[in-house]
């Protein structure tokens, strides 16, 4: 008969589904402590990047899993972009705006890294849906502004097939001099929708979740990186105006 056929990330796929309509809470809890069963390396992008079956306790999901060990060295970044990527869920969580998948950090087959849960999303890209989607995406821009997105591609604006609109690849994140690359450029000049404002004051002024924000970023982030990230809400605040493109490095490349 042969050796047994491996597992495959994507066998039962009809039954990891059910996962994503699950409590917050939940997902972190399996994303965490779950045995990673199968792994499969997706082919793209400068970095290794592995998509994972997860399971715990009976219950199975799909997440996106990047290892420090497979990052490739940058001139203007530290070693470590996973922690860049789990400081910007946590950042989304604080200020309420839910729009990146549930991430972690965890060890698995290659060491230390990021599992993010994997989104069921559309063939699509931002290019394709940004009319619909405007309110989302002006909140994505105000992100994006506050965390120094050196890498907003198109590719990285997600529809989900639900209709939702997720955000990945915060990787390039949080750098104290001014990096934004994005394809968001639209709102630039715009002023930015006042709940959006309302909710970064909110955010400043509130002393328990600047807390909570040192407990779980302080050894993912640098001081200095925080201190400027904060500076940055503020300015945004002072100044409620989407920026516009400043020159040709304004954009990522490629743009998906």
């Amino acid at each position: 008969m042969g050796p047994p056929r491996a597992r495959h990330v994507w066998d039962d796929l009809a039954t990891v589904r059910t996962s994503w309509s699950w409590p917050r809470e939940q997902l972190v809890h399996v994303l965490t402590s779950g045995e990673m069963t199968a792994s499969e390396l997706i082919p793209w992008g400068s970095n290794y990047t592995f998509a994972v079956r997860i399971e715990c306790d009976g219950c199975a999901t799909l997440g996106v899993y990047k290892p420090l060990r497979g990052e490739a060295p940058l001139w203007d970044f530290p070693p470590g972009l996973y922690r860049r990527e789990y400081a910007s869920y946590v950042v989304a969580r604080l200020l309420g705006w839910d729009f990146i998948p549930p991430t972690i950090v965890r060890d698995g087959e290659h060491g230390v890294g990021s599992v993010q849960l994997f989104v069921e999303h559309e063939a699509s890209d931002y290019f394709s849906f940004h009319t619909n989607h405007v309110d989302e995406l002006k909140r994505m821009c105000a992100f994006d502004v506050i965390t120094n997105n050196a890498d907003r591609k198109a590719g990285h604006c997600l529809e989900g097939a639900d209709g939702q609109l997720w955000g990945i690849d915060h990787g390039l994140t949080f750098n104290v001099q001014p990096k934004l690359r994005t394809v968001i450029w639209d709102y630039g000049g715009e002023r930015i929708p006042q709940p959006l404002v309302d909710d970064l004051l909110d955010f400043r002024t509130d002393s328990e979740r600047l807390k909570q924000l040192y407990a779980e970023l302080g050894h993912c982030l640098a001081k200095d990186e925080l201190a400027m990230f904060l500076k940055r809400i503020d300015r945004l605040i002072e100044e409620p105006i989407f920026p516009a493109p400043y020159s040709r490095r304004s954009h990522p490349w490629p743009l998906y």
